[in-house]
């Protein structure tokens, strides 16, 4: 009896199995076929700029580079370390990086909380406002003049004051303080006498790690690899970010003048190439290192602050 039921329980399960197609296994082999490409595509650049600053600089002038390393060298790396310019591009990058954030953080959550609260006066005014300025801005002459007359250029503060608050932060903070921080709480709190304030700084920021975290990930991304506004903004080379001195070294390489010698042409393209391919792994390795740590946090915050708009 009990062979029988065995028996007819493993039919019933051989019956419910769904059979794939021809068509379905095609597709399905096709899809696998497809991200494996996606994935040598998105790969293969990181592996072959690893590669590269570890090879020798003439076999990466020859071209002879192409997957692994070839003659293995670590003179591009001895270079980028002990280059006076790159490690105080570096020490800039950092200043501006955590100062950017910091402010950026500080400014995003302050002004997108009180737009998640149904009961602020003005909100609706409010997020008219910010959203007009995702679809126009004043350009970069209007920026850059008004930089100019705040006393601000070629100094620190161009870097950070000017991009300190995007609006696409402040939608998902403001939806994350929706969806998180429930207005009963909130009207439980007023009923014990706590202000505004207070319940921001005791209430809402220590529930709101996993949003803190995103914004403070975006926000230094964003700094870590910016070269443009430093481009326009600095003049002075000691105040240059990690990003515009990895700019400077790879236009060496591109630009020649026409009266310099050949021989002198041909150490400042050694030298680039030994630099380059190291300075970018370099210049990775912060975000790299710091995603990892983050990425709890990032992962939830992202999924609360997209859930509701």
């Amino acid at each position: 009896m009990v062979m029988k039921r065995g028996g007819l329980m493993k039919r019933r399960k051989q019956k419910s199995r769904i059979k794939e197609s021809f068509t379905d296994q095609l597709f399905l082999y096709s899809v696998y076929a497809f991200l494996i490409l996606v994935l040598i595509i998105v790969l293969y650049p990181i592996v072959y700029i690893v590669s590269s600053s570890i090879s020798s600089a003439e076999a990466v002038t020859a071209g002879e580079v192409w997957l692994w390393p070839v003659d293995i060298s670590f003179a591009g790396y001895r270079e980028v370390l002990t280059n006076s310019d790159v490690l105080r591009g570096f020490k800039n990058s950092i200043i501006y990086t955590i100062s950017y954030t910091l402010l950026a953080v500080v400014l995003t959550v302050v002004f997108a909380y009180p737009l998640s609260r149904r009961n602020f006066y003005g909100r609706t005014f409010l997020m008219f406002f910010i959203l007009i300025t995702m679809l126009f801005s004043g350009g970069l002459i209007p920026e850059y003049l008004l930089v100019q007359r705040l006393g601000m250029l070629d100094s620190i503060w161009a870097i950070i004051i000017p991009k300190a608050i995007a609006v696409w932060q402040v939608i998902i903070a403001r939806t994350f303080f929706q969806t998180s921080i429930p207005e009963e709480l909130v009207e439980a709190s007023e009923m014990d006498g706590c202000s505004s304030i207070r319940f921001l700084w005791s209430v809402v920021l220590p529930l709101s790690k996993p949003i803190i975290a995103v914004l403070a990930l975006m926000y230094a991304v964003i700094q870590w690899n910016s070269y443009f506004d430093a481009m326009i903004f600095l003049k002075t080379r000691d105040l240059f970010p990690l990003q515009l001195e990895l700019r400077e070294i790879l236009i060496t390489q591109t630009s020649s003048g026409a009266n310099m010698d050949i021989a002198v042409q041909a150490e400042r393209d050694r030298l680039a190439n030994l630099m380059k391919y190291s300075l970018i792994v370099v210049s990775s390795l912060p975000v790299l290192v710091i995603y990892p740590f983050a990425q709890k946090y990032f992962v939830k915050g992202m999924l609360i602050g997209s859930v509701k708009g």
